[in-house]
């Protein structure tokens, strides 16, 4: 039997009009995310636009997502990226390379083993925004660090509630952006992205700015501390620096 806040969210389905938005970012709007409760077992699957509106969030409902930081081997600097003026939830802000959902249409996005399925999420997203080939993301080179439970309002209608899988990636990359998904992307030091953070214009997504407040610097430090011989960074090297058994719930 549906939990009553699935339930409710099915019932205010209908009440939802997205003819205003961006016909691309609406119809992604149909994906389906993996529903789960508080310690990320799954219950179900709903639509994105379900799981992202407020109304529903209220009631409980809580979905499966990861953020991705790719970092360049040969220095250790890390790419952003602007999400689009065309984003329903979240425009115009900086945040970590790849933030997004494993999916409920795909069976391998399904796989929990390993962390499997937000990997194959991570890689599809990864050539879906930034254009990266998906030979360039191997699946068994992202690093898993944990998982966090967060809330946070988008705006009056929309949001994010999220168990969400954080996953580093040491990799020289191809990008060629999706300008319906991405504005601008760039490489930062963790000096250039405290100084972003600083300056009062940038705008940046709640959860990024809960990760850096309480993990990514000092990841980013340990990160640097554990070079290869070659002098490169391997995101592989953390492997047991985070306790990835738990799901964190921040405030």
């Amino acid at each position: 039997m549906a939990s009553p806040a699935i339930r409710a969210a099915q019932a205010a389905l209908a009440t939802i009009d997205l003819s205003t938005y961006d016909p691309e970012q609406s119809r992604l709007m149909d994906e389906r995310c993996i529903l789960v409760d508080e310690q990320d077992n799954a219950i179900g699957a709903m639509d994105k636009k379900t799981c992202h509106l407020m109304e529903n969030i209220n009631q409980g409902l809580l979905h499966r997502a990861f953020s991705v930081f790719l970092f360049r081997p040969s220095d250790g600097a890390l790419l952003l990226q602007q999400r689009a003026s065309e984003k329903i939830t979240f425009p115009d802000m900086w945040t970590n390379t790849c933030c997004s959902h494993p999916l409920d249409d795909f069976e391998e996005e399904k796989l929990e083993k390993d962390q499997l399925g937000v990997k194959h999420a991570a890689s599809r997203k990864l050539e879906h925004e930034l254009g990266i080939p998906r030979d360039q993301t191997p699946i068994d080179e992202f690093q898993y660090l944990t998982r966090i439970h967060y809330l946070a309002p988008s705006n009056g209608m929309w949001g994010e509630h999220e168990v969400d899988y954080i996953l580093f990636l040491t990799a020289d990359v191809s990008v060629t952006p999706n300008a319906n998904e991405i504005r601008d992307y760039k490489y930062v030091t963790k000096a250039e992205l405290q100084a972003m953070f600083e300056d009062p214009s940038n705008s940046f997504t709640p959860w990024f700015k809960l990760i850096a407040r309480d993990f990514l610097f000092g990841w980013w430090d340990e990160l640097m501390r554990r070079k290869e011989a070659s002098g490169n960074v391997a995101a592989k090297s953390l492997n047991g620096v985070a306790d990835g058994s738990r799901v964190i719930k921040m405030d």
